[in-house]
């Protein structure tokens, strides 16, 4: 039997959701490059991978969270207190940026596995697990900065992880890579990750085929802490200040990234890659509206358009099927013969 050819293995990947998104990108890029005159430069890309970087981390550790069937809206507020506790630790507790930065990691994995111990311990709903906790991570941010403390001044070596480059390429666009590789092992090359996907598809069912689905779950929510730790020192790095308003709507971008990239919001099904597409798609439009002189607003506006553009879409199919079986069964009501007496 004749193995099959490419064009036959890759035929079906061209109708998917990931090869449209794709186009889209492309068609971003062309329309920007066009209209804008700086926007094709080595730079301006160097600019847009910067800026993407912290959305992209939480991007991709999103991605295993919404593949459960939850969510996590406290990652955006999670970064700004880690932030802030970054740069206390460093002004204030004496720590040098490298212990400063394994206690905020340290810190962010805690709160995560705090928002995961919730869900699975109390068996409370991820929207108002994390609904509740991006209100108070927040607002220990403020208290520990009394709303206006700005924490500036940190030493060249630890800024130059958000601000140089390293081999050609910006510094922080490297730890991003390497997140994104470990994130692609480990949600489609080990068994671990895959069980993200069959917790999503079918909880009860995964728990049943020996699954420990209390501990997958509240793990990604500490993977989820631990990276939005990450990010907020490398946003701390590329602004060169650390204050409590740090990540504010990253949430919103990192969940739009995932829902556009494919990964369905209702779990059981995404991908890694397309996530990162879904990265690249934002960040080219938020910086190609910039170079076409439209004001941020804008990027915000279209941003939301293109979240409910895509939970449109994921929900598209699934109330087509429904709308079929419901005329399916009409037909079939009015082609039975009448019952006699």
């Amino acid at each position: 039997m004749s193995k099959p050819s490419f064009f036959s293995r890759t035929r079906g990947w061209w109708r998917s959701h990931e090869a449209v998104l794709l186009v889209v990108l492309l068609a971003e890029l062309v329309f920007f490059s066009s209209a804008g005159r700086r926007f094709g430069t080595a730079d301006n890309f160097f600019d847009i991978a910067r800026h993407s970087t912290e959305i992209g981390l939480l991007a991709l550790v999103m991605t295993p969270i919404i593949l459960t069937g939850g969510i996590d809206l406290s990652v955006g507020s999670l970064l700004g207190l880690c932030a802030v506790v970054f740069g206390k630790l460093w002004r204030d507790g004496g720590c040098s940026p490298g212990i400063a930065g394994v206690l905020t990691l340290g810190l962010g994995t805690l709160a995560g596995l705090l928002n995961g111990g919730l869900i699975t311990g109390l068996r409370l709903p991820p929207l108002i697990v994390t609904l509740g906790t991006y209100s108070l991570f927040r607002g220990l941010a403020e208290a520990l900065t009394h709303g206006a403390d700005t924490f500036t001044d940190f030493p060249a070596s630890f800024l130059f992880l958000g601000q140089e480059t390293w081999t050609g390429l910006p510094a922080q666009a490297w730890v991003l890579m390497v997140a994104a590789v470990g994130f692609w092992l480990l949600v489609h090359r080990t068994t671990f990750g895959r069980a993200f996907c069959a917790i999503g598809w079918a909880s009860e069912g995964a728990r049943y085929a020996g699954i420990p689905v209390r501990a997958r779950v509240t793990l990604a929510y500490g993977l989820a802490g631990f990276v939005s730790g990450l990010a907020a020192i490398i946003y701390t790095a590329r602004l060169g200040q650390a204050k409590a308003d740090a990540g504010t709507g990253y949430e919103l971008f990192a969940i739009t990234a995932v829902v556009l990239g494919g990964t369905s919001i209702f779990g059981g099904a995404g991908s890694i890659h397309g996530t990162l597409l879904g990265v690249a798609a934002i960040g080219v439009l938020s910086n190609g509206l910039v170079h076409i002189h439209q004001p941020r607003e804008v990027a915000g506006m279209l941003t939301g358009f293109l979240l409910l553009l895509a939970l449109a879409v994921s929900v598209l199919p699934q109330w087509l099927s429904s709308l079929a079986i419901r005329r399916r069964a009409a037909q079939g009501s009015q082609s039975s013969p009448p019952s006699t007496p």
